[in-house]
C-alpha cells in the first residue's frame, strides 16, 4: 500500500489489521469486571523483512477502512516535522519569561506563526505579472 509521496518516490509498504482485545493489568485494573475493549491493530510489514516492523494500536471504527488506518499511523511525520519547525524556526522553545500567562501568549504566537507557515505552504504561488 502507499501511504503518500516522499522526496524519493511514492512510500510503500505491506500492512495487515486486525480486531484485538490488548491485554494487560493495566488495562484490567482499569475496567474491573467489564469486556476489554476491542481495538485495531496495524502492523506494517516491509517487503524483504521477516517479521513486522512496526505495530499501532487504535480506537478507531470497526467500519474504518484499512487505507485510512495506514494514513493516520504514518502521520506521525508530519507531527515531528511541524514540532521541529515551532522550536527551531519559530522560537517557542525561547520562551524565558517568569509567569504562566507570559508562556501562554508565546505559545499562542508561536502558533499562529506555525498556522501562518502552513497555509503559505499550502497555497500556489501567484502568477508572475510582467
Amino acid at each position: 500500500m502507499t501511504w503518500r509521496q516522499g522526496s524519493k518516490g511514492p512510500l510503500r509498504s505491506r500492512f495487515a489489521a486486525l480486531r484485538v482485545r490488548p491485554a494487560g493489568r493495566r488495562i484490567r485494573q482499569a475496567r474491573p469486571g467489564e469486556d476489554l475493549p476491542v481495538c485495531w491493530l496495524l502492523a506494517e510489514w516491509p517487503a524483504g523483512e521477516e517479521e513486522p516492523a512496526k505495530y499501532w494500536l487504535s480506537t478507531l471504527p470497526a467500519h474504518t477502512p484499512l487505507r485510512r488506518l495506514v494514513r493516520l499511523a504514518k502521520i506521525r511525520w508530519r507531527v515531528e516535522h511541524d514540532y521541529r519547525e515551532l522550536k527551531t524556526a519559530l522560537g517557542l522553545g525561547h520562551f524565558e519569561g517568569r509567569t504562566y500567562q507570559g508562556f501562554l501568549r508565546h505559545l499562542t504566537l508561536a502558533s499562529v506563526a506555525q498556522a501562518f507557515c502552513t497555509l503559505e505552504r499550502l497555497c500556489p504561488p501567484a502568477p508572475a505579472t510582467v
